[in-house]
């Protein structure tokens, strides 16, 4: 008796060690994956805090001495750059509240009304997504510009209002997890489609809406090609687009001014992501298991 609790203590103390290997191996990876990606970061606060000598010098100069900070006074007085920060902020909020509005109802009617056909238009809608966005820059241009909405952001903000297939999908995922008793319920008292996705299906998903909002805002504050093609008025730039204001045509470029620059507009994509990447990973649980459940 008593050597089977020594074996049995001996397979547990086993057990646990292994546990405790496991962690160390999983922190590691995780420390060093970390470093591998916060090497850009450190790599543009170096250049941000460098004499513009020290740039291009060799070999490298890693820790400026001393550091200049004065860059980031001079990157924010040469440049509007807090000017095309709001002007990124309220075209990010009319884009989220299109892509928000827009793709929940299309994915409430693919989860949770029944038509003809409903899978097939499912999937011709995800296959919109292997059209390359090159392909459809010309005609969405001659369209907008018959439009008369050159130079505004129209043309960035009102197609969010038509659904993203992406977001459709991740939508429609968290949608079908919500129980169709629930809907059916509702139906009976009366409620019509309308009132059922406002009042029921919408409540029910915010960390799913939550991380749709998150990832529109990531996409329209990074985005440059489109505020590139069809914004031409420097009062208007987005900061994506602001940024290549420190860019010289000819000549030398600015480097550690623009590393200030650009410091300065990742700070809210930051704070963004670091505050509500919970609500990321709530909205992708939510979304697995009718994932799961189709499979």
């Amino acid at each position: 008796m008593s050597l089977q609790v020594t074996q049995m203590d001996s397979a547990r103390k086993r057990a646990l060690l292994r546990k405790r290997i496991n962690k160390v191996i999983v922190y590691a990876l995780l420390i060093l994956f970390a470093i591998i990606f916060l090497i850009p970061v450190a790599w543009m606060l170096s250049t941000a805090l460098k004499p513009l000598a020290d740039v291009s010098a060799f070999p490298p100069v890693i820790i400026p001495n001393p550091p200049l900070w004065s860059n980031f006074v001079t990157a924010l007085t040469a440049v509007p750059v807090f000017q095309y920060m709001g002007n990124s902020a309220a075209y990010c909020l009319l884009t989220i509240i299109g892509d928000i509005l827009s793709s929940s109802l299309v994915a409430y009617a693919f989860a949770h009304v029944r038509f003809k056909y409903r899978d097939i238009v499912f999937i011709f809608v995800l296959a919109t997504m292997m059209i390359p966005y090159e392909v459809l820059i010309i005609p969405q241009f001659l369209l907008f510009r018959s439009l008369g909405w050159i130079d505004t952001y129209l043309p960035l903000i009102v197609p969010t209002f038509f659904g993203s297939p992406y977001l459709i999908f991740l939508l429609r995922q968290a949608f079908r997890g919500i129980s169709r008793d629930v809907v059916e319920a509702a139906k009976l008292d009366g409620a019509n489609h309308l009132i059922i996705w406002w009042r029921i299906i919408m409540p029910l998903s915010k960390p799913a809406l939550a991380a749709v909002a998150i990832f529109s805002f990531m996409f329209h504050w990074n985005d440059l090609m489109g505020p590139l093609i069809y914004l031409n008025t420097n009062e208007s730039y987005p900061i994506s687009l602001g940024l290549s204001q420190y860019t010289a045509a000819y000549g030398s470029t600015a480097w550690n001014i623009l590393m200030a620059a650009a410091l300065v507009a990742v700070i809210p994509c930051v704070l963004v992501f670091f505050f509500s990447q919970r609500y990321i990973i709530q909205g992708i649980v939510v979304a697995r298991p009718s994932i799961e459940k189709q499979q």
